[in-house]
């Protein structure tokens, strides 16, 4: 299992190399013959990996999450901050003592060694099914040898370098709270697209039920779902003598931990002993979390900053004076919304008292004075416009109604030039403000006529002829674009990269009809709910959007879609193994195959019609089991053949 690991790693590193940066860290001979080995222990072991190289994801675009009732309640864990009462709790008994991971926790079920299912906690009664982000979980098994029916629990959880590395993108109001409200929404996402580029990883916690299987230790049960793949949390068995040094030896890892937690929990070892307690109406009895105590320091909050989002949020920031926490000196905390506020009747000059959540955020707990004197701005910080409240889901929040709000504005044209969108290279955010502050752009269309400005932009610090000329470049390479891109550019409410694709598939790739389709004619398009939709009609029905599409698809050239064209090759199933000598990579082989009506799987099985190989010779592990299921073994000649090249 540790070579499987290792070698997903170590493919996976090669190809962000590779198609990242153009930097090739293996021959193409050696990539393959890890390649093939990856694959043989696949096979062996009867685990891969959803990131694993042999994987071809295939991502999912929602029109909404479905309920889900647990078929037992989840309950919560009844929770201790005192040492000694975790002694008391295990009294004579062998427990286990795990880190608690602060993220979302998820149901887990497999059927045929094959993923079916994954739900949200949800309520602890009623959850979502969120099985097509699941199957993007960066560690999760996607296939297990154990094929009987297996559920689990455990928590979804996002790094601290990747929650750092998604936060240092966005602007200041739109930065998430902690690495669990981002790992919250992401699993949450409607496009599993979105879910997969943030990294999502899964850490069991324990294992319901495995079918005809009987287990006497919860640590069995841990090592059985290593066995199968599974990451689990970091544990170790403790008694009540060994408790204290246990929970100071956890407490110790925390700075190197690349996941956020929420304390430990003490679950008994034994299982019969645990089932035989029984639960409370809140709490099971065979379980406790442990918290520690936040380090918190008391400090005088001398103001809020107001930082507006693109969407028009404006959310407030508190500044105090700086004061040391768990090794860092702190000086600013986001509040969020106004609802925060209110709730901890906050005043400038109050003494508040601030601690950082896991250890990690910022975060103000309480105002010891209760001034209570905050006044929301009546007017945007950035534009000047008018703001008003607005109730959200999370809370109440202070809005710019000013819709040419330059801080909207900048980000807006941002996400229009970023790289799944139209792909401008050169026109980053800080690009956009310094180009809107010198009246050089006002709204997106403006970006076709930045070639105008040659003689300003050149005098700007930092931004020469080279400079310049790229932008040109990449601006009008843009011009000659995909439909979908376009409409991802835009920004609509609810519209990813994926749902842009799904909208020019169901409208024949015509913007016009796109534009004026029926919330009847949406709907009933495959991954489109009501609320998008609605979003949809929303964004077109307004004058203002349809005249700026008026004026950008005038610099615009969509590219045809490509249509796929029935032939002999028309639903049949291909593997692409070794090199390849007609073609530039093997991608552009795969699109070829799928353009003619075939489809490109990653590993050779009974549904494979032909395997791809320039070496028919080869003993590759694809070669041997492709012989040993009677698949015709071809090359890229044979290939071009049945392609009509």
């Amino acid at each position: 299992m540790d070579r499987l690991k290792e070698l997903t790693a170590l493919l996976n590193e090669a190809a962000r190399a590779y198609y990242s940066t153009g930097t090739q860290i293996m021959s193409d001979k050696r990539y393959d013959e890890l390649y093939d080995e990856l694959v043989a222990l696949e096979e062996k072991l009867g685990t891969v990996l959803a990131d694993s190289p042999t994987q071809r994801v295939g991502y999912e675009v929602l029109g909404e999450l479905k309920k889900v009732r647990h078929p037992k309640r989840m309950l919560s864990l009844n929770k201790t901050k005192v040492i000694a009462e975790l002694e008391a709790f295990a009294g004579s008994n062998k427990a286990i003592l795990s880190f608690k991971m602060d993220g979302l926790t998820v149901v887990l079920t497999y059927k045929e060694g094959e993923l079916v299912q994954a739900v949200t906690r949800g309520n602890g009664e009623i959850g979502e099914d969120i099985t097509h982000n699941a199957k993007v979980f960066k560690n999760l098994p996607l296939h297990i040898p154990f094929k009987g029916e297996l559920t689990l629990r455990g928590e979804a959880v996002i790094s601290f370098e990747d929650f750092d590395r998604i936060n240092s993108g966005l602007p200041d109001g739109e930065l998430y709270k902690n690495p669990r409200n981002l790992c919250a929404g992401s699993v949450r996402q409607l496009d599993s697209a979105v879910c997969a580029r943030r990294n999502v990883c899964f850490i069991a916690f324990g294992l319901v039920s495995a079918q005809d299987k009987t287990f006497s230790k919860k640590s069995e049960q841990f090592d059985f779902l290593e066995s199968l793949g599974f990451a689990c949390v970091k544990r170790r068995l403790v008694d009540s003598q060994s408790m204290e040094e246990a929970v100071l030896d956890f407490e110790r890892e925390i700075p190197q931990n690349r996941f956020a937690t929420d304390g430990l929990v003490l679950t008994f070892n034994d299982i019969a002993y645990s089932e035989s307690l029984g639960e409370t109406a809140k709490f099971p009895r065979d379980s406790i979390a442990f918290k520690w105590a936040d380090e918190t320091a008391q400090t005088i909050l001398r103001k809020i900053e107001w930082s507006t989002s693109r969407t028009g949020l404006i959310n407030p920031i508190a500044v105090f004076d700086p004061v040391e926490l768990e090794g860092t000196t702190v000086a600013r905390a986001s509040l969020h919304n106004l609802s925060i506020i209110k709730e901890l009747e906050l005043g400038v000059g109050d003494t508040i008292s601030v601690y950082k959540a896991n250890m990690i955020i910022p975060q103000v707990a309480e105002s010891l004075t209760k001034g209570n004197n905050i006044v929301p701005p009546d007017t945007c910080p950035v534009c000047g416009g008018k703001t008003e409240k607005v109730g959200i889901k999370d809370g109440e929040f202070l809005k710019c109604t000013n819709p040419n709000c330059k801080a909207q504005r900048v980000l807006l044209m941002s996400h229009y030039a970023s790289r799944d969108a139209m792909n401008i290279e050169g026109l980053s955010e800080n690009t956009v403000e310094r180009f809107v502050n010198e009246g050089l752009l006002d709204v997106y269309p403006d970006i076709y006529t930045l070639y105008e400005h040659e003689d300003k932009i050149t005098e700007l610090e930092g931004f020469g002829k080279r400079s310049f000329d790229n932008l040109v470049s990449a601006i009008k390479t843009s011009q000659n674009t995909e439909l979908s891109r376009f409409i991802y550019a835009l920004g609509i409410e609810n519209v990813g990269v994926g749902g842009a694709r799904v909208l020019c598939r169901a409208f024949g790739n015509s913007l016009e009809k796109i534009m004026n389709a029926t919330e009847e004619e949406l709907v009933a398009v495959r991954d489109i709910g009501l609320t998008t939709a609605r979003a949809v009609i929303d964004y077109f029905s307004d004058e203002t959007n349809r005249e700026l599409i008026k004026k950008a698809v005038a610099y615009l050239t969509f590219a045809e879609a490509e249509e796929v064209t029935e032939s002999e090759i028309s639903g049949k199933t291909f593997v692409i193994t070794g090199s390849v000598n007609h073609f530039k990579n093997r991608k552009e082989m795969q699109a070829e195959i799928e353009k003619r009506g075939g489809n490109v799987t990653s590993s050779v099985s009974s549904k494979t019609d032909f395997l791809v190989n320039n070496d028919v010779t080869s003993a590759s592990a694809k070669n041997k089991k492709a012989k040993e299921l009677n698949i015709p073994i071809i090359n890229e000649e044979e290939l071009l053949g049945m392609l009509g090249s």
